[in-house]
């Protein structure tokens, strides 16, 4: 059957040529985006959590910084200066704890330390411990969680009882006990370092449990999942499918844990600096700020507060960012 003249060669329903011409050109084509797009735009819409995160970096570019900060606006932390003191009651001279331009946060009673510059280098203490010690806990907990929910029986077995031995026991006691009996100087490192790296262990040694019974929760779920069986059919050896098809779907929960795990080891490592048995004077640690100002706290409240409102800010900002950080990264949410 020929089609005659008058025939049209498009049917009614097929858009032509024009009708494409006549689309808003405001309308754009649905773009894919990966799961980290979408976490970025959740996490840049959380203002709270964005406000904590600016404050972290703030933090960590203080203590980068330190050195060069302390030549511009401070003075040595251990240099006294007894001219800024009241010789009769051992007390700063002016307001607010001696707060002047030449001193920004004032000085400390009695020695007459420049509190600005135990405040920079204590942020800078208290960071190295809080971060590698939440690094050395995250490292043992993937690795111990891992193992203990892909291989099973009587290794899962093993480690969650030591797990559960861990979780049980006064981590507070055992490192105060430690701290106190083992040397100050240790491995050619002055007494700041060599106690640093000795609350990182401790630390970081008793952290680790928390963070391993999430992941070893999270590879049971995952070891059933069909990616982990095509894997296995193909014949993937165990190593290949924890470290290559399983530890990237278990990112986001340890980054998040990971975030939140650091403002307890700042509250961990400031209570051992309180009680004595964390970094030793007169190198300065927030802790034993607060410490040295139990003291003084009805004569000069400034001494105490500036410390424990950095120890205040820093704990919240963590908070807050990994709270955000958490709900950017759950698929389930909105």
């Amino acid at each position: 059957m020929s089609l005659g003249p008058e025939t049209s060669l498009h049917d009614e329903t097929t858009p032509t040529a024009d009708a494409a011409q006549e689309r808003d050109p405001s309308e754009k084509a649905i773009a894919g985006r990966s799961l980290k797009q979408i976490a970025w735009r959740r996490l840049k819409k959380d203002r709270v959590a964005v406000g904590g995160g600016i404050v972290i970096l703030v933090l960590i570019l203080i203590a980068i910084l330190a050195p060069l900060l302390i030549k511009l606006f401070g003075h040595p932390f251990d240099e006294y200066h007894n001219d800024k003191i009241d010789p009769t009651l051992g007390l700063p001279l002016g307001k607010l704890g001696g707060i002047s331009g030449d001193y920004l946060l004032g000085v400390e009673p009695v020695n007459g330390r420049d509190i600005f510059s135990r405040i920079v280098y204590g942020a800078q203490t208290t960071l190295t411990v809080a971060f590698l010690s939440a690094f050395l806990s995250t490292i043992l907990g993937v690795l111990f969680g891992m193992t203990a929910g892909f291989v099973g029986g009587w290794v899962d077995s093993i480690i969650s009882r030591i797990m559960d031995f861990l979780l049980a026991f006064p981590q507070l006691l055992f490192s105060i006990a430690l701290v106190s009996v083992l040397p100050q100087t240790m491995f050619g490192l002055n007494a700041r370092w060599a106690r640093s790296i000795v609350l990182i262990c401790v630390i970081g040694f008793f952290g680790w449990p928390y963070i391993g019974r999430i992941v070893r929760g999270q590879t049971l779920s995952l070891r059933e999942r069909e990616f982990v069986e095509a894997s296995r059919s193909l014949g993937a050896r165990s190593p290949r499918i924890l470290f290559r098809e399983m530890l990237p779907n278990l990112a986001a929960p340890i980054l998040v844990y990971t975030t939140l795990i650091i403002p307890t080891n700042i509250l961990t490592e400031a209570a051992l600096s309180f009680l004595g048995v964390g970094i030793p004077p007169p190198f300065p640690s927030w802790g034993g700020m607060l410490s040295d100002a139990l003291q003084f706290y009805r004569y000069d409240p400034m001494f105490m507060i500036i410390p424990g409102a950095m120890i205040f800010i820093t704990v919240l900002s963590f908070n807050l960012f990994g709270d955000g950080l958490r709900d950017a990264l759950d698929p389930k949410a909105r």
